[in-house]
């Protein structure tokens, strides 16, 4: 019962945090570092190093920030574990304030997540009343209190430095990077920003040890990661799988396949900013470097399951939709370019395509990714290249023959159905 901090107690829970009381600070992150944990929020750095940066960072007063600000379409992995296990993620932040020498941290969570906050909140007030909050906490000299920040739902603040912008009141867009946020973050102090699902497998890590962990997954990708299924697939919902399981038996035996006897047309893993994988690469491994190479990523762990009744191009152009929508609009690459993008689809989906717009498409893509201040930017042309890439046929297909090979299109001619 996620509302019951003893039944987390009785499985163990917060043993983690007594075994850590009895440590130095430096031998949590080691142990963190020999784990091989990458961040768990998209971009893949390893957790232990990002710890060590904050801790050896200059000042007194440092800060901790739990990242739930999960914007991706189809991502609920943070959802699911804040509102079905949320005391570990909060062991998980406890754990790591005392190896960095934090004293104060925050969750920042939208605001569309109201089961979560409240679930938050109710732990906190529990975590209280136990000792495991506050001054000197289990009769250590560790005190450690956690605020609860909620954004209003934009999704560039899942990037860090937009994310410390909206904690102080301000507008939520990328800060110009260095210094990093474990030099110079939260109110200019040094800060470290954690996903949610990489402070949950913290508490595992310390009780296992990091070799332990480390002997999960593949040789450069370890552990595990949770990915939530969702699109045209049999099972939806949240799985955790080892690195190193291959996209098809992720599809097929735990999610059961595609349903109404459809064909499999691609996937897109990791969220919104990443490309599409098609069918013909499903046997490829799940880990950071295998996806990274087709162009796509483990990033937030979205997995969205497209079948061949689907549209390609239209799917890119509401994925830039949402993306031109959502920009900041703080860099002119990242504002105008998804804009510039999001018209040409437009014309293309509608018909009004032309043979230049392909290459148009590419060297946009190439100076946003190579020129945008944050993710967001760099990130939205990554599904256009891939179908670029995998799919151009079916582009060639608006423009040239006007027509949508999957009658989705409207406003072009159709094809009949076999």
């Amino acid at each position: 019962d996620p509302e019951n901090i003893n039944h987390y107690i009785a499985n163990g829970g917060y043993s983690s945090l007594t075994k850590v009381l009895g440590m130095r600070p430096g031998e949590v992150i080691e142990e963190v570092k020999r784990s091989g944990l990458q961040g768990r929020g998209g971009a893949g750095f390893p957790t232990g190093l990002k710890w060590e940066f904050c801790r050896n960072a200059p000042g007194t007063v440092k800060y901790l920030i739990c990242n739930a600000d999960e914007g991706d379409p189809g991502t609920f992995v943070d959802r699911t574990l804040l509102e079905g296990d949320t005391h570990i993620v909060l062991e998980g932040m406890l754990i790591a304030a005392y190896a960095i020498g934090a004293t104060e941290g925050y969750i920042y969570i939208r605001a569309e997540y109201p089961l979560a906050t409240e679930r938050l909140k109710l732990a906190l007030h529990q975590m209280a009343d136990h000792g495991l909050l506050g001054d000197n906490i289990l009769g250590s000299n560790f005190s450690f209190r956690i605020k609860i920040k909620q954004g209003a739902g934009a999704f560039v603040c899942g990037e860090e430095t937009a994310l410390i912008n909206s904690v102080e009141g301000k507008r939520g867009i990328p800060r110009i990077r260095p210094p990093f946020p474990a030099q110079e973050g939260l109110w200019a102090k040094p800060t470290n920003v954690n996903n949610v699902e990489t402070l949950a497998n913290i508490p595992a890590i310390i009780k296992n040890g990091g070799d332990w962990y480390a002997s999960i997954g593949t040789e450069k990708s370890k552990g595990t990661k949770l990915f939530s299924l969702s699109g045209s697939i049999v099972r939806a919902g949240v799985v955790e799988i080892p690195f190193g399981m291959s996209l098809q038996e992720l599809v097929e035996e735990i999610g059961g396949g595609i349903p109404n006897g459809h064909k499999l047309k691609a996937l897109q893993p990791g969220g919104a900013m990443l490309g599409f994988i098609p069918a013909s690469l499903i046997n490829q491994p799940i880990d950071f470097e295998s996806l990274a190479k087709l162009g796509s990523g483990v990033g937030s762990g979205g997995l969205v399951v497209i079948d061949e009744t689907a549209c390609i191009v239209d799917i890119a152009y509401m994925l830039m939709s949402f993306a031109q929508g959502e920009s900041c609009g703080k860099c002119s690459i990242g504002r105008l370019g998804t804009k510039q993008m999001l018209g040409i689809l437009q014309n293309i989906t509608t018909g009004k395509g032309e043979p230049e717009d392909l290459d148009l498409l590419s060297e946009l893509g190439e100076a946003m990714t190579l020129g945008s201040l944050c993710p967001l930017g760099g990130g939205a042309p990554y599904p256009i290249t891939s179908i670029l890439n995998y799919f151009r046929d079916e582009l060639e297909a608006h423009i040239k023959e006007h027509r949508c090979p999957a009658n989705v299109c409207q406003g072009l001619g159709e094809v009949a159905q076999p």
